[in-house]
């Protein structure tokens, strides 16, 4: 699949450049047309301490929300009139204030979402709900690690492969950039503890599949060993130094992976380069 519709999420002011580096490098590559979107909190109501609307209150806040607005509307489009883009900004306001529930709509009517995963150490508070976008975008969603120089390329690719219809769903969706890549390992993880998912030889019909569309590939079985799934694969990603993860998200529940953690949460709070998740 082409992606020629880019939805690229932005939250954060401070982090909206590194993001804007990939969906700008994946539009020109593709000749996508680029959607920015960007979302603010609804003012809520705040009682003075005599029990009334804080009207003086509310207005500040108010008036921080659209002056934050306005300023990600403006390093957007200046961004994009240096950049040979088909380009719109779409700036919104929520209960919630998350860009990624706002932009749910936008993304479900492209091919690609970019978001940008926000420095931890501002809090949720920063971050855009990428686990909800995921979830309720029906598209694949390409999360940019917030450390580190932003990768725009993907010559080495590694697709984590446990046989499941959202592995199968990130893998295809991430085809086009699979079949450009130089090397592309299909990792399987302890596959011997799921054989009915992957057949015989795990990850070789996967493999020849995307092979017959010209995709360089070779398999790679791994065991976790003392390590979690998670590390394991973040290990793979750095022997081969590869540029791009793909991922199927919740593959098992997403509210038993609320309570027992699982891969894709782990990978979303750290990812180990850029990754594509699909499901």
């Amino acid at each position: 699949m082409v992606y020629k519709t880019i939805v690229a999420v932005l939250q954060d002011e401070d982090d909206a450049g590194r993001a804007l580096d990939v969906a700008v490098a994946f539009a020109q590559r593709s000749d996508a047309h680029l959607i920015g979107v960007h979302a603010e909190a609804l003012p809520v109501p705040i009682a003075s301490p005599m029990g009334f609307p804080d009207a003086a209150l509310m207005g500040a806040e108010e008036d921080m929300s659209r002056e934050r607005a306005d300023r990600l509307e403006k390093l957007f489009s200046q961004r994009m009139k240096r950049e040979s883009v088909s380009w719109e900004w779409r700036s919104m306001y929520s209960f919630s204030g998350d860009s990624a529930l706002s932009a749910l709509e936008s993304a479900r009517c492209g091919d690609l979402v970019v978001a940008g995963q926000v420095d931890p150490e501002k809090g949720a508070a920063g971050s855009p709900d990428i686990e909800t976008l995921i979830q309720g975008a029906g598209r694949p969603v390409l999360v940019v690690p917030w450390r580190g120089t932003a990768t725009t390329s993907a010559k080495r690719i590694v697709v984590a492969w446990n046989g499941s219809r959202q592995a199968a769903r990130a893998a295809f969706d991430a085809l086009a950039l699979i079949v450009e890549a130089d090397e592309t390992t299909i990792l399987s993880v302890d596959p011997v503890a799921n054989p009915g998912e992957q057949g015989a030889l795990p990850g070789a019909e996967i493999a020849a599949a995307l092979a017959r569309h010209g995709a360089r590939v070779t398999v790679e079985n791994r065991g976790s060993g003392d390590q979690s799934v998670a590390e394991t694969i973040a290990q793979v990603v750095t022997d081969k130094k590869a540029d791009l993860l793909v991922l199927g998200a919740f593959s098992h529940s997403r509210l038993k992976e609320m309570f027992f953690g699982g891969t894709t949460r782990t990978t979303i709070e750290n990812p180990p380069c850029l990754t594509l998740l699909a499901r």
